[in-house]
């Protein structure tokens, strides 16, 4: 493989990551894999010499990285919201997200799930999370549903989420059962492995 070859394909490398960041629901990683792409691409055009094109890409690195800053200076103002199981809100955000939740809550079922308690994060006027789940002894909630919208899966969410759940008295969060896609997530949130399920202590013992 020769070097013109080479650098070709740096070049569509490029280009498809600025295409799959266009697909990006989320802002974060949307401005994450434009940034990446973005430097691949200049650096493509400098080594063709297409100088214009090599200063349009930085250009857009360096917008991208100021709109990630931006991004992580901007405070979100968060707040819990409790609410019925025969709410027409939470039946309406489920019908909604329906197809999503379902990508990571495979056949879940409000219905069936076993809930008895369900919390909206809510920004500012905005439904960014719903958790649903059963309360149990000694301040324990096994999880049936713990869901971030597209646009809020920077952790933030749960991150505030289980604030606040401490503070109402929950120690023991557990998800008996989950997907793939969804256990990444929990890991991230400092859930641990054990014989119940994934488990987070939200007041050390």
């Amino acid at each position: 493989m020769n070097t013109q070859t080479i650098w070709e394909l740096i070049g569509y490398l490029a280009s498809l990551l600025v295409l799959i960041s266009l697909l990006m629901t989320s802002v974060v990683k949307l401005r994450i894999i434009n940034l990446i792409g973005s430097f691949i691409f200049a650096v493509y055009a400098l080594a063709i010499r297409s100088y214009p094109t090599a200063v349009m890409n930085f250009c857009l690195v360096g917008v991208n990285i100021w709109q990630l800053i931006r991004i992580r200076r901007t405070s979100k103002h968060f707040f819990l919201l409790q609410t019925g199981l025969d709410s027409p809100f939470l039946r309406h955000f489920l019908d909604f997200y329906r197809q999503d939740i379902a990508a990571y809550f495979p056949g879940f079922r409000l219905e069936s799930a076993g809930a008895d308690t369900a919390f909206f994060v809510c920004c500012d006027t905005e439904a960014a999370g719903l958790l649903t789940g059963r309360e149990g002894e000694k301040g324990t909630l096994e999880l049936s549903l713990d869901y971030s919208t597209p646009a809020f899966r920077d952790c933030s969410v749960g991150r505030y989420l289980y604030e606040q759940l401490a503070k109402q008295g929950y120690r023991k969060l557990i998800f008996r059962d989950c997907s793939e896609k969804h256990r990444a997530y929990l890991k991230k949130m400092g859930f641990t492995r054990t014989e119940e399920g994934y488990v987070k202590w939200l007041v050390q013992t």
